[in-house]
């Protein structure tokens, strides 16, 4: 028999934690190596063990997945990350991706989804549930935010008025408003209501800073 695929859990939920563990444990040819709450104590036990499957919280406390692929895949270029989100939002998803994580799936994935994201991504394969797949196809083509757009875009979500992002960023208010006149344009929004919505829903910003 084929050696067993060993995984390592990094979610600080602790149910969702378990539920990823009950589903797993299950299976023959699955074995839960270790778990962890956060991306630092994920990555000392990489280190130790050097798993063969990685599924990584997309959130964990004040840190991103995004931010955090590239430290394993420094220290293992062949790491296989597989990145468990709450919601998929399509800067999210591509932002995983471009990242080096070789799959995307979410936490109302089903076990069926589950079991092939682990074995798919174990053989060297990327694992795209057809939802997610879906969501990054709708927003194709569309434009991308400059870095200095998404910040105001941080701030506008945080509920900034012009004149205080202004402040904040060190520069007029009329070039706020230009920043903020694109922004719009590109998220084909008209207020800053429906800009923080279309934010938080395409995950360009983060909604609990």
């Amino acid at each position: 028999m084929k050696n067993p695929i060993r995984v390592l859990i990094i979610e600080s939920q602790t149910l969702i934690r378990i539920g990823l563990r009950t589903i797993l444990q299950m299976q023959e040819d699955i074995e839960i190596s270790a778990e962890a709450e956060t991306s630092e104590q994920g990555f000392e036990i990489f280190k130790k063990t050097r798993v063969d499957v990685v599924l990584m919280s997309l959130r964990l406390g004040a840190s991103c997945a995004i931010d955090e692929i590239g430290k394993f895949l420094r220290f293992e270029p062949h790491a296989k990350i597989i990145v468990l989100a709450s919601h998929a939002g399509d800067a999210e998803i591509s932002g995983s991706l471009a990242s080096g994580a070789f799959g995307y799936i979410c936490t109302d994935v089903s076990e069926a989804d589950l079991l092939s994201a682990v074995r798919s991504v174990a053989s060297g394969k990327k694992f795209i549930p057809s939802n997610v797949a879906g969501i990054l196809t709708e927003n194709f083509g569309q434009e991308t935010l400059t870095p200095s757009e998404r910040k105001i875009l941080q701030m506008i979500v945080a509920g900034k008025s012009n004149k205080q992002i202004a402040y904040d960023s060190n520069v007029s208010e009329n070039t706020v408003k230009t920043h903020v006149k694109n922004i719009f344009d590109k998220l084909d929004v008209s207020d800053r209501t429906s800009a923080a919505t279309m934010a938080i829903r395409r995950g360009l910003v983060r909604g609990d800073l």
